[in-house]
């Protein structure tokens, strides 16, 4: 693969080997345990082939041009918390302000060439919507809109984005316990060169499964702020799992949903407990909280309080734009319906006392 990768572009220099590790764990979870089918032996092997490729253009725009490394990427907002609390949905809200920066959908998993190099039309965007991995939209999809940092963490070879696409238990273990500082590090090279060529303009990134490794995301940006969202832990599991199921299910023919309920219900909790000790450590003042009935009840209004909480205005465009998503999405949203524990093999009266430490500072964060 690492030749494959070479051979596409013609390049050779990786950056720092920080990546293999992953990388080898990943391919040998995969060769033993992720059973995949055709169509998934092909995804993976084309895209981890991608993640290779691209971090061999990274280096060599870094190489060409130097002057990249100057760039800054001062105090980003950082959306966290459990999937499936209406993160998504604010992360689009917060994309429709004109003066911010996020990672476009179209350059989450090609972010090179940087954006502000390419004459004429861009051709990593697509005509259409654009890649959706499963079958469900759950939000109104923007070819432009903003994606989460699994793609930039993936160029690392540590990111949850491959448990979701296959059953590789020895990876999601090794990852539950694995140094991440090097993947954040690269993800913010890879942010500057993405910025490099444009207007100066504050992050704003998300991604759920940053609760498990928030340590090491504060020695990337240590300046960082967040916004969490939260909601009843019981039926955030139910809902992640069932998404997990659509996306690997479309890559392997022997799928193992009471696998992909603990291995949910052992991740999340985990990561409850990282960020409530990070919290307690001394980092409380850097977060704002959301909880997911106010952000269904008043959107906007959430997005106000947050913006005063970062001294910013909402201007009128962006207040604007964010109500024509919103009224938007409301049309087009899937209805809602909940999935049968017994499936995932998920015992809600266990899995609620595992989260019940993170439910009472939720309440308390959340109190405003």
């Amino acid at each position: 693969m690492l030749k494959a990768a070479v051979a596409q572009t013609n390049l050779r220099d990786f950056g720092d080997d920080s990546f293999r590790g992953g990388l080898g764990v990943l391919l040998d979870s995969l060769e033993r345990e992720a059973r995949l089918n055709a169509a998934g032996e092909k995804f993976l092997y084309d895209r981890i082939t991608l993640h290779l490729g691209q971090r061999l253009q990274v280096e060599d725009w870094y190489r060409r041009h130097p002057e990249i490394e100057a760039e800054r990427i001062v105090a980003p907002l950082i959306g966290i918390g459990l999937p499936r609390t209406g993160s998504t949905a604010l992360s689009v809200l917060l994309a429709q302000d004109p003066a911010v920066r996020y990672i476009r959908r179209w350059e989450s998993a090609q972010p090179c060439p940087p954006a502000s190099t390419v004459e004429g039309v861009d051709r990593r965007i697509p005509p259409d919507l654009g890649e959706m991995v499963g079958t469900r939209y759950h939000v109104p999809v923007d070819k432009h809109g903003p994606m989460e940092c699994h793609d930039l963490m993936a160029l690392d070879f540590k990111s949850h984005i491959f448990h979701a696409y296959a059953q590789v238990p020895s990876y999601s273990s090794w990852l539950l316990d694995a140094d991440l500082t090097s993947t954040f590090a690269y993800q913010r090279r890879v942010l500057k060169l993405m910025q490099w060529g444009e207007p100066q303009r504050p992050w704003r990134l998300k991604c759920p499964s940053h609760v498990l490794f928030l340590d090491s995301l504060n020695t990337a940006f240590p300046d960082a702020k967040f916004v969490m969202t939260h909601r009843d832990p019981a039926d955030v599991i139910l809902s992640v799992a069932e998404l997990y199921a659509d996306i690997t299910g479309r890559f392997t023919d022997d799928i193992d949903l009471p696998y992909i309920g603990r291995l949910n219900v052992e991740h999340w909790t985990e990561g409850m407990r990282r960020t409530v000790a990070f919290r307690a450590g001394g980092a409380d003042d850097r977060f704002y909280d959301i909880d997911f009935r106010a952000m269904q009840a008043d959107p906007l209004g959430e997005v106000r309080g947050l913006y005063a909480w970062l001294g910013e205005p909402v201007s009128e465009e962006f207040e604007t734009r964010m109500q024509s998503w919103w009224t938007t999405a409301a049309a087009e949203r899937e209805p809602g319906h909940r999935a049968d524990p017994v499936t995932y093999d998920i015992d809600l009266d266990r899995v609620r006392p595992a989260f019940a430490d993170y439910v009472a500072h939720a309440e308390r964060w959340t109190a405003h």
